[in-house]
C-alpha cells in the first residue's frame, strides 16, 4: 500500500533513470565516457551559483509551458499549442509595453501581466471553443493555431513593429517601467551576468495557483471531473463544454506568461524565434511531472539543468554536441509514455 501511494513519484524517477541508462549506452557507442559526460552536466548546472542561476533561468519558461499542458490534460485535453500561445502573448506584451511608454511602472507591469495571460488565453481558448461547439479535435486545432501565430507575429515583427535601424527581427525595446527586476538587483552576491529574473518567482506562484484552482475549488473539481469522464460529468450536472473552453483558456494563459520572464525580464523586446521550442518541451515536462504542479517544477528543473549542461558538451567532447539533450528528452518521454511497463514491474513488489 505504501508503494502504491509512492507510485506517482517512483514512476517518473524510474523513467529518468532508465533514460539515463539508454543515454549512457549511446554515449559509449560514440566513443565517450558516460560518467564524464554526466559529470559535466551536474558540474555545470548545480555546483556553482552561475550554474544554478542558469538552470533556474532555463527552467522558468518550462514551468509555464508545463503548467499549460498539464492544465489541459487535467480536463482531458491535449494542448499542443503552447508555442503559438506564448508567441502571441509575447508580441502583445511587447506592443503594450511600447505603447504605454511614459506610464508608471505600478500601472504598466500589472497591465502587461494581464495582457500576457489574456493574450495566450484567447489563443488557447479558440481551440477549446471549437472543441466544445463543433467537436474539432484540439490537437489539430492547436497545431493550426501555432502556424497562424507564427505567421502573424512574423508579419508584425517584420513590418509595422520592426525596430528601425537593424536587420534583426525584433520590436523596439520596452521602457524601463515595463521591466521586472533581475535577481542580482535583489540579492547582492548574485552575478550581474545572470539573466535570471523575477519571472521564476512568478512561475512558482503560478504553480501554487494551479494547485489551489484544481484541488481546492469547485471550479477545479469540475475541470478534473470532465477530464475523467464527459458522460459522468454531464450526468452530475457539470457543463462539459464550458469547462473545456475554460481549461483551454487557462492553459493558454499559462503559456502566455512566458512573456513575463522572456520579454519583461530578459530580452526587453520581442525577438523572432526567441522561445527555442519551450512550448513543445513543455509537453515532456507535463508528462514527466504527472500533470501536477510540484511534478512540473521538478521536471522543469531537470530539463533546465540538461539545457544548461548541454552548452558545455561541444567544449569538452569531440564526439558529442548539445543535441544530446534533445535525444535524452525524447528518451525520457518514451519511457514516461510506456509507464504501464514499469507499473507491471512495480506490481511484483507491491504488498497489499
Amino acid at each position: 500500500m505504501v508503494l502504491k501511494k509512492l507510485e506517482v513519484l517512483i514512476l517518473p524517477l524510474v523513467s529518468v533513470f532508465a533514460a539515463g541508462l539508454v543515454g549512457a549506452i549511446l554515449i559509449f557507442a560514440v566513443g565517450e565516457n558516460p560518467l564524464a559526460v554526466y559529470w559535466i552536466f551536474f558540474k555545470s548546472s548545480i555546483f556553482s551559483i552561475n550554474g544554478i542561476g542558469y538552470t533556474l533561468f532555463y527552467a522558468t519558461p518550462l514551468i509555464f509551458t508545463g503548467l499549460s499542458v498539464a492544465f489541459g490534460f487535467r480536463c482531458g485535453l491535449f494542448n499542443i499549442g503552447a508555442e503559438g500561445q506564448l508567441y502571441i502573448a509575447a508580441m502583445a506584451v511587447a506592443i503594450t509595453g511600447i505603447w504605454m511608454d511614459g506610464w508608471s511602472a505600478w500601472v504598466v507591469i500589472p497591465v502587461c501581466f494581464v495582457v500576457s495571460f489574456v493574450g495566450g488565453g484567447i489563443w488557447g481558448g479558440i481551440p477549446g471553443l471549437l472543441k466544445a461547439k463543433f467537436g474539432g479535435h484540439e490537437v489539430i486545432n492547436t497545431i493550426m493555431m501555432n502556424m497562424i501565430a507564427f505567421a502573424l507575429v512574423n508579419y508584425l515583427v517584420v513590418g509595422p513593429f520592426h525596430r528601425k535601424g537593424t536587420q534583426i527581427l525584433e520590436t523596439e525595446f520596452i521602457p524601463e517601467a515595463a521591466r521586472i527586476p533581475r535577481i542580482h538587483e535583489l540579492i547582492p552576491f548574485i552575478p550581474k551576468t545572470l539573466p535570471l529574473n523575477m519571472g521564476f518567482a512568478i512561475a512558482l506562484l503560478a504553480c501554487l495557483a494551479t494547485y489551489l484552482i484544481l484541488w481546492k475549488t469547485r471550479w477545479g473539481y469540475e475541470i478534473r471531473a470532465v477530464g475523467i469522464s464527459n458522460s459522468v460529468s454531464t450526468y452530475a450536472g457539470i457543463s462539459v463544454n464550458k469547462n473545456m473552453v475554460l481549461a483551454m483558456f487557462i492553459a493558454g494563459g499559462f503559456a502566455g506568461m512566458v512573456a513575463i520572464s522572456e520579454v519583461m525580464g530578459y530580452r526587453y523586446t520581442f525577438h523572432d524565434s526567441f522561445s527555442g521550442g519551450v512550448g513543445f518541451i513543455g509537453i515532456a515536462v507535463a508528462l514527466l511531472g504527472r500533470n501536477h504542479p510540484v511534478g512540473v517544477i521538478l521536471a522543469a528543473l531537470l530539463f533546465g539543468a540538461l539545457i544548461r549542461g548541454s552548452l558545455f558538451l561541444d567544449l569538452n567532447f569531440d564526439n558529442l554536441s548539445k543535441d544530446l539533450v534533445m535525444v535524452l528528452q525524447g528518451i525520457i518521454v518514451l519511457f514516461v509514455a510506456t509507464d504501464k511497463l514499469f507499473k507491471k514491474i512495480l506490481s511484483v513488489f507491491r504488498i497489499g
